[in-house]
């Protein structure tokens, strides 16, 4: 696992890639490092900012400054509040769909359309209570869910997209891709029976920008750099004429 690269910093909040395999908070169940750690390490004066969670147990896990999340393997652009008051301000945002967000993702299979939008509702999957569903069958309470996308890069058997969600379901990219039958490359929970090719260890997506308007309503726009196994994956497809990566 990379360390945590700072983008950009100023009084009330910071932007930083955070790399794929680093958690962003404890899940009340394994000891392991986490992006709270990184922050309170630090940034021990953002301990108390934002809102921490609390377990069914009764535990108290702290989320210092944490306004959004990425799972673990997804890498990329992640925005902390280093105070109560960009905290509420950055929450809002969110909760309005104001925060613009992009992705890059590889994905199985040659899509056939060059620009398209999954407009899905997500509900809880019928076959595993860990999973999310676009699909029929979903069960309990569906969430509308939006999802834009781009084709970058096309080539046998892999697309490259760049991803635009409109809303911020949880797993949202992973489940619409996967009802669409093109799931994120190496998703080893919605996609286990495939094979992870273009040499990909981990899910094959990436936060690469974040853009909202601060408080003086000013645009701001923050991009991570590709990580190294995207740029590995590209110079694959590139070099393999036939594309069997």
């Amino acid at each position: 696992m990379d360390k945590v690269n700072i983008i950009y910093e100023d009084k009330n909040f910071l932007a930083v890639d955070k790399p794929s395999g680093l958690v962003i908070h404890s899940d009340g169940r394994t000891k392991e490092y986490s992006l709270a750690d990184w922050i309170i390490e630090n940034y021990p004066e953002v301990k108390d900012v934002g809102e921490p969670l609390t377990l069914s147990n009764g535990e108290v896990i702290d989320r210092p400054g944490i306004v959004h999340r990425l799972d673990r393997e997804t890498s990329g652009v992640m925005l902390v509040a280093k105070n109560q008051e960009y905290f509420s301000y950055l929450k809002k945002q969110f909760q309005d769909r104001k925060v613009k967000k992009i992705y890059k993702a590889f994905v199985y299979g040659n899509i056939k359309n060059d620009r398209g939008v999954i407009d899905r509702s997500i509900g809880r999957s019928s076959k595993d209570f860990r999973l999310w569903s676009a699909q029929r069958g979903a069960r309990g309470k569906l969430r509308e869910a939006v999802t834009n996308y781009s084709v970058i890069h096309k080539k046998g058997n892999v697309s490259f997209l760049e991803i635009y969600p409109q809303t911020g379901r949880t797993h949202q990219i992973r489940v619409h891709l996967k009802a669409i039958n093109h799931p994120v490359i190496c998703d080893k929970l919605y996609a286990p029976k495939k094979d992870c090719i273009l040499e990909f260890s981990r899910l094959a997506l990436h936060s690469s920008s974040v853009i909202f308007y601060d408080m003086d309503e000013k645009e701001r726009r923050f991009d991570a750099s590709l990580p190294e196994d995207f740029k590995d994956a590209l110079d694959v497809l590139e070099k393999d004429p036939k594309n069997n990566a």
